[in-house]
């Protein structure tokens, strides 16, 4: 029932999101493998829709940080206010305190900003003032980053690239699409009239499920093989490291969960490394200009996958 209900779910966030079903599975497995998805593309092209939409099916809390140079961390944990009548300090919740957190343009606010979404996006708690709050469960940030070149934007660091367990891109839609869009010109009415599908309890189900799906030694022996073909590589300074690899181990557990199956195969790997691996490493500097993700996929058909 649960499966049935989240082939449902990506099968209705699909009709609104025209051709970009790829896109929105990777939201799931992202979050089926309870880690964060980022995506990076010019603005207008639909992340702000997904995030909406999937928060709307799995009938889930869903909140929005809108990133600017002078956002402060407070802007995003929440802050503590005195109160005059009861002569003590509240704490008011900020935007992360939600299932579905909406980063926009996360690459604008300053570092010291973002490292405020460090603790809670690999911990899933918020330290304030000396103290610990679990956040809700499930927790999942969908963060959008403009490309480089645009004005006002800084690089995420490694560290911050590290918790997102999926990097993706919208890109543009096929031309047929984009006029079925235009024609309609009605999409937020669609995301408002989306039925909830899912409770927290068949998401609780499935991560447990995700989490159950076997991973045979010879598939383990692949990963391992495709980590270490990144840490011997010239081009990298730093490979894919070792959560990386657990990552890469879930993600591709989610989607063999996807799928239908309970046990993960070389396909399952193939489908999800462009978008697991590549924003994990870090090139060698007269490497810095280099597709990543080209890389990658010319280092992973060098790996024999099992049979």
């Amino acid at each position: 029932m649960v499966e049935q209900n989240i082939s449902k779910a990506i099968d209705l966030l699909s009709g609104i999101i025209k051709g970009k079903r790829n896109v929105v599975e990777l939201a799931f497995e992202a979050l089926l493998s309870e880690g964060h998805l980022l995506i990076e593309d010019v603005p207008g092209l639909g992340k702000t829709t997904l995030a909406l939409g999937l928060a709307r099916v799995l009938n889930l809390s869903f909140g929005r940080i809108q990133c600017t140079s002078d956002l402060m961390p407070a802007d995003v944990v929440g802050v503590s206010i005195f109160n005059p009548a009861t002569r003590e300090f509240e704490f008011k919740r900020g935007p992360v305190f939600n299932n579905v957190v909406l980063v926009d343009e996360i690459n604008r606010a300053m570092p010291k900003t973002q490292s405020a979404l460090l603790e809670a996006m690999e911990e899933k708690q918020v330290t304030v003032d000396r103290g610990t709050m679990r956040l809700p469960f499930p927790f999942f940030v969908i963060a959008t980053q403009n490309p480089l070149e645009q004005t006002g934007t800084f690089p995420l660091p490694e560290s911050q690239l590290d918790r997102f367990a999926v990097k993706t891109s919208m890109g543009y839609p096929d031309v047929s699409f984009e006029k079925e869009i235009l024609l309609k010109d009605n999409i937020k009415e669609e995301i408002e009239r989306l039925p909830a599908v899912l409770t927290i309890d068949d998401i609780r189900k499935a991560v447990e499920e995700v989490k159950k799906v076997y991973l045979s030694e010879k598939m383990a022996d692949y990963i391992l093989s495709i980590a270490w073909k990144t840490r011997r590589s010239k081009i990298f300074r730093y490979g894919l490291s070792v959560r990386g690899v657990l990552i890469l181990s879930k993600v591709a557990k989610a989607r063999a969960y996807l799928k239908g199956r309970d046990f993960v195969i070389p396909e399952d790997v193939l489908e999800t490394v462009l978008f697991v691996v590549p924003h994990r490493l870090v090139p060698s500097y007269k490497y810095e200009d280099m597709n990543k993700q080209e890389v990658v996929k010319s280092l992973v058909e060098e790996v024999e996958p099992p049979v």
